[in-house]
């Protein structure tokens, strides 16, 4: 009897390896055996009435970070402003792109396959301090401090979030109907950053500002506001989502070498706080929330050195919205 049951599991044993390895890879995401650890917080700007709207890109050896500055969190002509730090202590302006009647805000950073920078924003036109229309604009630059003018792209209604560099292809979903239902998303594929040729719709109720991302095998992930998280493979055509059963605002996530998922975001609750969350392509968990309040979220994440470097905005302090960087342990 003892001999049969061997040689049945001696039977199935490769059967078995082989559903582990072909498993689907968001199944497959790695999770994380410690908790995180927050190392310190640092305010790095608070030279305008209200900063916010944060994203982070590690590029040449230093660190540039961009956010939108204005008199309110919205009805109002934003700039936005890109600051730069060798060592991310201590920061200066490289630069400020403006456009007459425009309220520019939500910047995204990124590295365009040609190696130059790229910066994605939203543009509004208020009219007597009430929306009126808008559009996505773009604009690159060599060396961060010059900058192309934000040259608009898509239609009119048009939100692009933000655009992830896969194999010399930027990926991005583009949110319609701001103020009407249903709201509408539909996934866009670039290779130039200014053409932008549609995949398909993303059918999630509610989609709002969306963050993709690629696992090894090519599979796309999305991280969606209000509640949902995205899978697909290539062509991309297709998708299966999961309700994660909870809010999150301004979503970002980033997957590390070892697989894992990291996302962070405006966690709702009693009080809002931006928070630092584990995910895999069918769950997601907050872990840490960080010193936050108020009007708050919108982090940018790169990976240096062991450690998560988040930028976020806050207006925990006094009131003010400020921008912060978090340096967290995994």
């Amino acid at each position: 009897m003892r001999s049969h049951t061997l040689n049945r599991v001696r039977r199935l044993l490769p059967l078995l390896v082989a559903a582990i390895v072909w498993a689907p890879a968001s199944l497959r995401s790695a999770e994380p055996t410690a908790k995180p650890t927050l190392v310190s917080v640092t305010k790095i700007w608070d030279k305008a009435p209200h900063c916010a709207f944060t994203d982070l890109l590690r590029w040449k050896k230093t660190w540039l970070c961009c956010f939108r500055e204005a008199t309110g969190h919205g009805g109002d002509n934003g700039t936005v402003r890109v600051i730069t730090s060798p060592d991310g202590t201590n920061w200066k302006s490289l630069a400020v792109l403006k456009q007459p009647g425009i309220d520019l805000r939500d910047p995204k950073l990124s590295i365009h396959p040609d190696g130059r920078l790229m910066l994605l924003m939203g543009g509004i036109v208020n009219l007597n301090s009430k929306y009126h229309t808008r559009s996505p604009r773009v604009a690159f630059s060599h060396d961060g401090h010059t900058w192309s003018p934000p040259a608009t792209v898509l239609a009119e209604d048009h939100w692009l979030w933000r655009v992830t560099w896969h194999k010399r292809t930027g990926w991005a979903v583009s949110k319609l109907n701001e103020g009407r239902k249903p709201r509408r998303g539909f996934l866009y594929k670039t290779r130039d950053g200014i053409k932008y040729e549609y995949v398909t719709e993303m059918e999630t109720e509610g989609i709002s500002e969306t963050t993709l991302r690629f696992l090894p095998d090519d599979t796309m992930v999305a991280l969606i506001r209000p509640r949902w998280i995205g899978l697909s493979k290539p062509p991309y055509r297709k998708w299966s989502y999961t309700d994660i059963g909870q809010p999150i605002g301004g979503p970002n996530f980033l997957i590390t070498p070892k697989g894992t998922m990291w996302a962070a975001g405006r966690k709702y609750g009693q009080a809002a706080k931006t928070s630092l969350a584990t995910m895999t392509g069918t769950s997601f968990q907050h872990v840490l929330e960080l010193p936050s309040g108020g009007d708050t979220s919108y982090p940018g994440m790169v990976l240096h050195d062991g450690l998560l470097w988040m930028s976020y905005y806050s207006s925990h302090e006094g009131g003010k919205t400020s921008i912060f960087l978090a340096k967290i342990k995994l």
